[in-house]
């Protein structure tokens, strides 16, 4: 058997020993990467490797997994692997998200504790390579918020499906005590919970930065069936949420090239004119933070639509000139 057909059966008997519910035929397709007529053949060859994999009735499908997982000599960490882990941890150091970068390196070392010596001993001149030769160039930004008792706290109600009580500093009246219901985080530019005070009006966005006093009432708050964070994440560009437009860009052919590599949003659509220009059509609130994007484009990119776009675009463009020229 070719090295690389050994790889890709090790990689299916690792998928199949990570969720504790078991993979159909269909996910295994889809996470490997080949046909559902591959993957079945790729089953029974990891069947007589393990014959620990089981097979789980979950109507209208079947589930096969390796319940007890695999032995450590199938485990062993690259070093890739290891210098990717380092180089997460050491990029979430920088942006200020300290909180996420100590469990990271947490991870590491279980996972070095977890490895034979020998192979400790394999992995660390290449893996000190890579660590040498691998750096981070990070870009002028915001540092986001990561309070580590507030992100626990938040943590705590969401795995507990418990309203939260906070002081807010924010808004319309800062300093005002809210009880309200998670339903996720978003890391970004600034760190925010996603969470209802009325059920009637929906999430909204909650600055970290500006939480106090937080803490888990016990009361119960769970999100609303079929609430999905990224689906609500992808209705705006960036962070901020506001009204809703269709956004029609167009991308003049210097800058082409560079629009075919760039993702605007996550359902946009790219579409290639004769002309040499390109257009970009998604659906999104946060047109400010589109505006402040689209500065970055210089000459290269057109708003084709919406008029509110265009607007916020030309206020951005008047307090500049205020600002700056006319000081």
């Amino acid at each position: 058997m070719r090295h690389e057909k050994a790889g890709r059966l090790l990689e299916l008997a690792r998928l199949l020993a990570s969720p504790a519910e078991g993979l159909t035929l269909d996910e295994m397709a889809q996470r490997i990467g080949v046909s559902r007529r591959t993957v079945e053949r790729m089953r029974d060859a990891v069947r007589d490797v393990f014959p620990q994999l089981e097979e789980v009735d979950d109507p209208p499908a079947r589930r096969f997994r390796i319940p007890s997982g695999l032995d450590h000599l199938f485990q062993a960490p690259t070093a890739e692997e290891l210098a990717a882990l380092s180089a997460s941890a050491e990029l979430m150091d920088r942006q200020g998200a300290g909180g996420r970068a100590a469990a990271l390196r947490s991870l590491e070392q279980k996972v070095l504790s977890a490895t034979r010596a020998a192979a400790r001993r394999r992995l660390a001149p290449d893996l000190e390579a890579l660590l040498q030769a691998e750096t981070i160039a990070v870009t002028a930004g915001p540092r986001p918020f990561e309070e580590a008792a507030v992100l626990s706290a938040v943590r705590e109600g969401l795995k507990a499906m418990s309203t939260l009580r906070f002081r807010y500093e924010g808004g319309s009246t800062p300093g005002r005590v809210r009880e309200v219901t998670p339903f996720g985080i978003l890391f970004g530019r600034s760190n925010y919970l996603v969470a209802a005070e009325d059920a009637e009006i929906g999430p909204r966005n909650w600055r970290l930065d500006r939480i106090f006093d937080v803490e888990v009432t016990g009361q119960p708050g769970a999100r609303p069936e079929g609430f999905s964070l990224q689906a609500y994440a992808d209705e705006s560009f960036g962070i901020y949420q506001d009204d809703t437009h269709d956004v029609v860009l167009r991308v003049l052919p210097h800058g082409a090239e560079d629009a075919l590599r760039w993702r605007f949003h996550a359902n946009q659509r790219v579409e290639e004119q004769p002309d040499g220009c390109v257009i970009v059509r998604f659906r999104a609130s946060g047109m400010r933070e589109l505006a402040w994007h689209l500065f970055t484009w210089g000459d290269k990119a057109q708003v084709v639509a919406p008029q509110a776009l265009k607007d916020v675009l030309a206020e951005e463009i008047e307090v500049a000139v205020r600002t700056h020229v006319r000081f």
